[in-house]
């Protein structure tokens, strides 16, 4: 039974373009509920931490030096079917294969960069929340 929790991150290269509000509008739009939600900067380690899964894949390194070089915007949705439909709202990992309205067609600028995360299971959407915010944070 698919849930109603996923996670996100707003990238540091969309929040240097200056599009957290536009990002926001379009979750809201999407018909997202956001219960938790927070501007930080992610540390290198901390970053490391998030993204230990792709340890061993060569593109790690440069993975958490991009996740700590800036403000991330985290944040939990709600919504019926959330894990799916918000990976359908941001779409394809690569820009350019990204369908037309989608939140990486319309914001990110390559593969590497490319402005929001969300979780790919619901599995995975509770632990990165977790990783996030307290339960006092959730609401």
């Amino acid at each position: 039974m698919a849930g109603n929790k996923t996670f996100t991150m707003i990238k540091p290269d969309a929040v240097k373009g200056g599009h957290i509000g536009a990002i926001l509008a379009k979750i809201n739009e999407g018909g997202f509920k956001i219960v938790a939600l927070k501007l930080t900067k992610l540390s290198t380690e901390k970053a490391g931490e998030f993204y230990a899964v792709h340890k061993e894949r060569p593109f790690y390194g440069e993975l958490v030096e991009f996740m700590s070089s800036g403000p991330i915007v985290a944040a939990i949705l709600e919504k019926d079917n959330a894990v799916e439909d918000f990976r359908t709202l941001i779409g394809a990992t690569n820009p350019a294969e990204a369908a037309p309205g989608t939140i990486r067609a319309l914001f990110a600028t390559s593969i590497g960069e490319n402005a929001v995360h969300g979780s790919d299971s619901d599995e995975n959407a509770a632990i990165e929340g977790s990783f996030h915010f307290s339960a006092t944070e959730t609401f």
